[in-house]
């Protein structure tokens, strides 16, 4: 990863050397000649790092491949089975909502639980006057609990660690992230979130969440772990990439929903934030669900409220019901709003910046081994406990205010006015935010319940305390979730500024809190339409709808002006090839073509090819499909004898299992449809288990022939030579493609039928300027113009 920044400065440093043709406007290029010298080839790098180690990936198949097998079980279904088909569907969107709900609901009961018996144990040290005692008890339950955590992911799954939504991100973009979605995973990243959360640290289980929903989607799609699988008929109809894609789609759907009791906000983050490709009938199933989870997490609530649950009861999730409260602004209170949408994306984006340097030198201590990850981990813990413990004893003990309902003073495990060393009938209000659980901590900052319940001075240091933990929690080796700490900093400063504009506004105080969390969300992760309707199912008040717009909209366009989302920065560290919506400006001037000449000759097979060929081509390539022609095609009317037919494209992993099954023939001949449906069977072919090393031929059959033609995909997606890269880049992308076809501008005979291959790796913005470093002048005159 180091290395590939070097090469992409390397590569852009000396561009302003031979722009050339200052005065010429980059819009008028033709696209029918080369419009850069090369003087690289182009290199496609299918390394990154996923968990602990850097892995080899490859993308997906979310294109179907339209091959006689297919085509044969297509038209042989029934209508029972399609009913089948979507019954199942339905079924699996069900499930992935009821085991999501499930999940959290005991994920909260355990934070809840372990976390409040702790503090409840602390505080009893502080009410004796045992203040060390309590030190060394508090820093040492949050060290075992941490230590938990971070043994889990470094020893059985480097996967679960971190919230997982950028490898949710990639998958869904069409890069298959290995063991992102075991059942190992899935347990670690259960058990490790708990031991995090309950640890104090600065991180929220929400990421998580969202990852574990997509693990049990996952999972119930496959049938199971990959050792364990159900063989089901039934689930053989999900057994390829594209309905998986769905179905990890609600999965990630349902774990926003279980985070933030926000089944509208979780169908809205898929679609805005996590899914590349989406459509209606996937929107109803995500939509189902997430109210699947709603429906479990209200009933557990209610069962927990009767006091069932231990120590459960208002916690565990975040939740801050404000339809009570009369929502009332004025013009002038715009002034106000724009400023704290101006701070969230200043603060975000910079928060983006500072967190991209910390994992940087996180990346190189982890490196090390096992050890430095569970040091570094320890290390973090020791700090934030030390921290939560000994900061409330700096700030003042507050007189409880007697027209406030709720009781004051108080030292149970919740509760807004926490006594901690005060005497009776004061608070501490810094213990009020800092000597309790995360979500206790965001419901006490967003209350109402008196303007002057905390000071600016208590406020000030809760800021600066999690701006220091959120950037040096978030990378060590525990499931951990962005969420929260920025949630926690942006109430922070917007509390602030509510306190500092005093009689100058009707806005309340908890209002302002809940203001400068949406804004500084905005700012560092760029959402703006699902983080509003879970800003508002999380108010349950229809009132703040256009003031958060408004912050949303000003925090998300400053912060785009500085730099990239943090997920967008943590997908580029790890090296994933995540294709962006929007293709860079330059791509318009370069054609697929040249793209093609920058990469070695398109290797392909004939329709009825010897076995050693395959052999060959499978051994000395990593290619991952090859184009099919037929040499001596009949040809049509009005074109010249001896034309070459494109047959269509074949996988490496159809390839292998024709080895593998030994379906070979002494003859060379095409063969009948009824031959390979003997040997063959569709869903088969979905699977992409084996290698070619893995296959043992003899030397006689390597004289054999092999018939591609029942194997092929018949109608793969082609462009024109001639098309611009942009444009190529824009439909591999919303298409969901792994392989695209360049086929020349002229058809004649003697002129192969394929001028190249594209993947992934090739219309990426950083490899294309590695090979052609010029481009960045085009780049500079398009700004000018």
């Amino acid at each position: 990863m180091e290395a590939d920044s070097s090469q992409l400065a390397e590569a852009t440093a000396g561009h302003n050397l031979e722009v050339g043709e200052e005065g010429r406007d980059p819009e008028s290029n033709t696209l029918h000649q080369p419009l850069l010298k090369r003087n690289r080839t182009l290199s496609s790098n299918p390394l990154a790092l996923v968990g602990a180690k850097i892995s080899h990936i490859e993308s997906l198949d979310y294109e179907i491949n339209e091959n006689d097998l297919f085509k044969h079980d297509w038209r042989s279904r029934s209508k029972v089975q399609v009913l089948q088909y979507i019954f199942w569907k339905w079924t699996l969107a069900f499930l992935v909502g009821l085991l999501t709900g499930l999940v959290a609901t005991f994920i909260n009961l355990a934070v809840e639980n372990i976390a409040g018996y702790k503090i409840l144990a602390a505080v009893r040290f502080i009410e004796n006057k045992r203040y060390l005692t309590g030190l060394v008890y508090f820093t040492g339950a949050n060290l075992l609990l941490t230590l938990f955590a971070s043994v889990m992911c470094v020893c059985f799954a480097p996967t679960a660690a971190g919230p997982g939504i950028p490898e949710i991100k990639a998958y869904l973009n069409g890069v298959d992230t290995p063991n992102m979605f075991g059942v190992t995973t899935l347990i670690v990243k259960i058990f490790g979130s708990i031991g995090a959360v309950s640890a104090g640290l600065d991180l929220g289980k929400e990421g998580p969440l969202v990852h574990i929903g997509s693990c049990i989607a996952s999972l119930l799609g496959q049938g199971g772990p990959d050792n364990y699988r159900l063989k089901w008929r039934w689930l053989r109809y999900f057994n390829n990439d594209r309905d998986r894609r769905d179905i990890i789609t609600c999965g990630a759907s349902s774990g926003v929903c279980a985070a933030f009791r926000s089944p509208v906000g979780g169908v809205l983050f898929a679609l805005e934030e996590v899914a590349t490709w989406w459509r209606s009938a996937l929107l109803w199933r995500t939509f189902f669900s997430t109210a699947v989870v709603v429906v479990i997490l209200r009933t557990f609530i209610e069962i927990c409220n009767s006091g069932k649950c231990g120590l459960f009861g208002k916690g565990g999730l975040i939740m801050f019901d404000v339809s009570d409260v009369v929502v009332t602004y004025h013009v002038m209170d715009v002034i106000p709003i724009t400023i704290i949408g101006i701070l969230g994306g200043i603060l975000g984006s910079l928060y983006n910046y500072l967190l991209h340097k910390v994992l940087v030198v996180y990346n190189l201590i982890n490196q090390k081994g096992r050890i430095h990850k569970l040091l570094l981990a320890l290390t973090v813990s020791i700090f934030t406990s030390v921290c939560l413990y000994c900061l409330p004893f700096l700030a003042k003990c507050q007189p409880c205010d007697p027209s406030v309902q709720e009781i004051c003073p108080t030292n149970s495990r919740s509760g807004n006015f926490k006594q901690f060393n005060c005497p009776d009938g004061h608070y501490n209000d810094l213990a009020t935010l800092l000597f309790t659980t995360n979500d206790d901590a965001v419901r006490n900052i967003f209350s109402s319940n008196a303007l002057k319940e905390f000071q600016p001075a208590s406020l000030l240091i809760f800021f600066v305390l999690y701006c220091i933990l959120g950037l040096f929690t978030f990378g060590i080796a525990v499931p951990s979730g962005l969420f929260l700490p920025i949630i926690l900093m942006g109430s922070a400063y917007g509390r602030l500024l509510g306190i500092a504009m005093g009689s100058y506004t009707k806005i309340d105080q908890g209002l302002y809190a809940v203001l400068g969390a949406a804004s500084l969300m905005a700012g560092s992760m760029r959402m703006t339409v699902s983080l509003c309707v879970i800003f508002l199912e999380l108010t349950n008040n229809l009132l703040l709808l256009p003031i958060t717009m408004i912050v949303l909209l000003i925090s998300k366009t400053v912060g785009d002006s500085f730099n990239p989302s943090i997920y967008e920065i943590i997908l580029d560290l790890k090296g994933l090839p995540f294709l962006d919506a929007n293709p860079e400006p330059w791509m318009r001037n370069l054609t697929v073509a040249e793209l093609a000449d920058a990469k070695p000759p398109v290797v392909t097979l004939c329709g009825v090819e010897k076995v050693s060929r395959i052999v060959e081509v499978l051994e000395n390539t990593t290619h991952n499909g090859f184009p099919v022609v037929d040499e001596g095609a009949v040809p049509l009317t009005g074109l010249a004898t001896g034309a070459t037919e494109l047959h269509g494209l074949i996988l490496r992993a159809h390839l292998v299992q024709v080895l593998k099954k030994k379906w070979f023939l002494p003859e060379k001949r095409r063969t009948e449809e009824w031959e390979v449906r003997e040997k063959f069977d569709w869903v088969e072919l979905a699977e992409r288990d084996g290698t070619i090393e893995e296959v043992a031929v003899t030397r006689n059959e390597m004289e054999m022939y092999v018939d591609l033609h029942p194997l092929t995909n018949t109608t793969p997606y082609t462009v024109v030579e001639s098309m611009s890269v942009a444009k190529a880049m824009v439909l591999f992308r919303q298409v969901g493609l792994r392989h695209m076809l360049i086929l020349p501008k002229y058809q004649a005979a003697g002129v192969p039928p394929v001028v190249g291959i594209l993947t992934r790796q090739d219309l990426r913005a950083h490899n294309i300027l590695l090979a052609f470093p010029h481009v960045q002048g085009s780049k500079s005159r398009e700004k000018k113009h």
